[in-house]
């Protein structure tokens, strides 16, 4: 009893640093954050409590409540899309096709790049003077418009492709693998019982994927979260604010507008929208006691 006594305190002796570091760096500026929030801050930090004045302010933003729409939209969007496209294309390479890690590859390869990448090239390809618009029209077909990129009721959905084009790969990837350790005594199964192939993949495959389509919706809920540079890369918030985003909504209020007490107050909106989603996730995986069996 007394070495492993004395090798749980061991460790936690070798882990301080970490948990100085979670405490003092992390936890510590969630607080300040929050402490901020409170008060009248504009270029700098001051003690000018002012209530919840920030917040009332910052919902009474149109500016704020678009953006907030908006990335309801893209993550929904984006979320489901990843999740569909991600799982047709786990099951195209599932298939043992030729060439298999070729395309395992060029599917995966966008989520290589970075946002801002991705951002500059979807923004050249449907910039309607230089990408495709302009392209069909040189081709003799000048009445074709394709111009959403530059349409404030459509850009937030081009947005959303841009992401799915480049995050459906790690979709696939996770999918895939989940794929691979599927019993291959069901699919026999289902073939003698003459069941149609969609069936087994919906009614067996889908539930036995549940644990990846968990993970891969964490990794993509995250991304929706923390979604800044692909915005500005693709449309920099525009046309007008029809694109705009809580992250950029952040950014611009802390280092262009200089209203630190509003960008605080909308960086902790964001924290405790996420805390709200994750909490009834946390509770099940980590806190809730399985029932016992009578």
């Amino acid at each position: 009893m007394k070495p492993r006594f004395l090798r749980f305190w061991m460790a936690q002796v070798a882990l301080a640093p970490a948990w100085l570091i979670v405490i003092f760096a992390y936890i510590g500026t969630i607080l300040w954050t929050i402490q901020i929030s409170f008060t009248s801050s504009k270029v700098f930090p001051v003690s000018n409590y002012v209530g919840f004045s920030q917040y009332t302010r910052l919902f009474g933003s149109e500016r704020w409540i678009i953006s907030v729409q908006n990335l309801a939209i893209f993550g929904i969007i984006f979320i489901v899309g990843c999740l569909i496209l991600g799982f047709l294309l786990a099951v195209f390479l599932d298939q043992r096709i030729r060439a298999e890690s070729v395309f395992r590859t060029i599917f995966l390869y966008p989520y290589a790049l970075s946002f801002i990448v991705t951002g500059l090239v979807w923004q050249w390809t449907l910039n309607p003077t230089l990408g495709i618009q302009q392209t069909v029209r040189n081709w003799g077909w000048e009445s074709f418009t394709f111009d959403w990129l530059s349409r404030g009721d459509r850009a937030i959905y081009v947005i959303a492709l841009a992401g799915m084009w480049q995050a459906s790969g790690l979709v696939m990837a996770i999918l895939l693998a989940g794929l691979r350790g599927v019993d291959g005594e069901l699919w026999k199964a289902a073939k003698v019982d003459g069941i149609p192939t969609w069936r087994v993949y919906l009614h067996i495959v889908i539930p036995i994927l549940t644990p990846m389509f968990v993970t891969a919706t964490v990794l993509l809920a995250t991304a929706v979260v923390k979604v800044y540079d692909l915005v500005v890369a693709l449309t920099n918030g525009g046309p007008g604010i029809s694109t705009e985003v809580p992250a950029k909504f952040v950014i611009e209020y802390l280092f262009q507008r200089q209203n630190l007490g509003l960008a605080t107050a909308a960086s902790t909106v964001m924290m405790i929208t996420v805390l709200c989603v994750l909490a009834p996730w946390l509770y099940v995986q980590y806190f809730r006691q399985p029932r016992s069996a009578h």
